[in-house]
């Protein structure tokens, strides 16, 4: 570091000012705080010092050891940490810790594409069981029942997701969600993900960063690890998943199964992420706990992954993720099945919170339970009432015939969601 930067103790919240003497590329990036050891002038360091690794968050209070390579670039990842250091600084975003300085900010331009990727990997926890892991130009992993189920999703901003509404770490959890819900939709347990990402240059990396997280953070709660991914730059942030799985000897569950005479049942509630979508535009999402709850639940889906597997051991004889409304996926299962599928509507869970809701907007919580996407609930049949596990809700019946009733009727719109439905349509 040459001695024109002039950085000394208690001087954290400046910028360091490297003139002509710039490292050619910074691959991660260190904030000092105003108790950090200062390189001085003339200083020598060796390329035996350590790098502490201790904080996987990177919340650093100190910095006792700087390690450099060979080609001097700093080789630590704290892109969240609690001094400042950098030329800009803007105020903390809500799903960042404040500062006691103001918060220096470090956009993905700024960092390029392999300090990106190198910050993105120093999150991500390491997979035991992957031959290959993340680092190479492919992931190898193992596949223990000799198929793989695989599934692959979208996610548009502003369509799918706000950056406003959403912190980055509840985006990354919804992207992994709806991905691996259909793995545990084919009666199989999520093992692996895959992501790509292209997000603008000027985006804050420490936002990036925390998308990861949240990926991770909903792989781990599935049982499932990140394998891998790509980024890529793009006028708007986009995110492209890819989930694995893995049947454990078993057969898959798909939506073609059910018989009439069949049960019909669902794992978890329905309608709660439209009408959390509904509150967050009426800007009513924390005007009560019950708000509070169905705004979350917009922003980051809880799918029951174990259900899946579950209802597949017991004999479930069709079974689909409802992510487009509970209409409009029970539409494929009776139509691959060739019943006719009935719902029953005060057996639908959640109808408490879902109407406390409507009365405060003026709107029909039955749309949204019947209508509504983004749950990631599982819908699935059976041979017989017995055969429910006990964490499923009976709430219809199939028989012979077409397409889906609600209450012995017809519903009157075309209910679920259609990506290239005209708006307002």
């Amino acid at each position: 570091m040459h001695d024109r930067a002039r950085e000394r103790p208690g001087d954290a919240c400046h910028a360091l000012d490297l003139g002509d003497d710039e490292p050619t590329k910074v691959i991660h990036v260190v904030r000092l705080g105003p108790d950090n050891d200062v390189i001085w002038p003339g200083d020598v360091i060796g390329l035996s010092y350590t790098v502490d690794l201790r904080d996987s968050e990177s919340y650093l209070g100190c910095l006792p050891d700087l390690g450099l390579d060979e080609n001097v670039r700093l080789h630590h990842v704290a892109l969240h940490g609690r001094g400042c250091h950098g030329k800009r600084y803007r105020r903390s975003a809500p799903w960042k810790e404040a500062s006691g300085c103001p918060e220096a900010f470090i956009s993905v331009a700024d960092l390029g594409e392999f300090g990106l990727i190198a910050a993105i990997q120093a999150v991500l926890p390491p997979d035991p069981s992957a031959i290959v892991g993340i680092g190479d130009d492919a992931a190898v992993l193992p596949t223990p029942d000799g198929r793989v189920v695989a599934s692959t999703d979208l996610l548009v901003e502003g369509r799918h997701f706000r950056r406003d509404w959403s912190s980055p770490r509840d985006i990354g959890a919804k992207a992994a969600a709806q991905n691996l819900a259909d793995i545990a939709a084919m009666g199989a347990v999520p093992t692996s993900l895959l992501f790509g990402l292209a997000i603008p240059g000027d985006i804050e990396a420490a936002w990036v960063v925390d998308v990861a997280r949240g990926m991770a953070d909903e792989c781990g709660r599935a049982g499932a690890t990140i394998a891998g991914g790509d980024v890529s730059s793009a006028d708007a942030v986009m995110l492209a998943i890819t989930a694995l799985g893995d049947l454990a000897g078993a057969q898959p569950v798909t939506r073609a199964g059910a018989r009439a005479g069949d049960v019909l049942a669902i794992s978890g509630a329905v309608g709660q992420s439209a009408a959390g979508l509904a509150l967050l535009m009426a800007g009513s999402a924390e005007s009560s706990p019950t708000t509070s709850m169905l705004a979350a639940a917009h922003r980051r889906p809880q799918p029951d992954y174990e259900a899946g597997p579950v209802a597949a051991a017991a004999g479930a004889t069709a079974m689909i993720d409802v992510s487009d409304g509970l209409v409009a996926d029970l539409g494929h299962i009776a139509a691959a099945s060739g019943v006719r599928l009935n719902v029953v509507i005060e057996n639908l869970p959640g109808a408490g919170e879902l109407s406390a809701a409507a009365g405060l907007l003026g709107a029909d919580w039955l749309e949204w339970a019947l209508a509504g996407g983004e749950d990631h609930a599982l819908a699935a049949t059976f041979p017989a009432l017995s055969d429910v596990p006990s964490t499923w809700t009976v709430v219809g019946n199939a028989r012979p015939g077409s397409g889906v009733l609600v209450d012995e009727r017809t519903p009157n719109a075309a209910a679920g969601w259609d990506h290239f439905r005209p708006r307002g349509a």
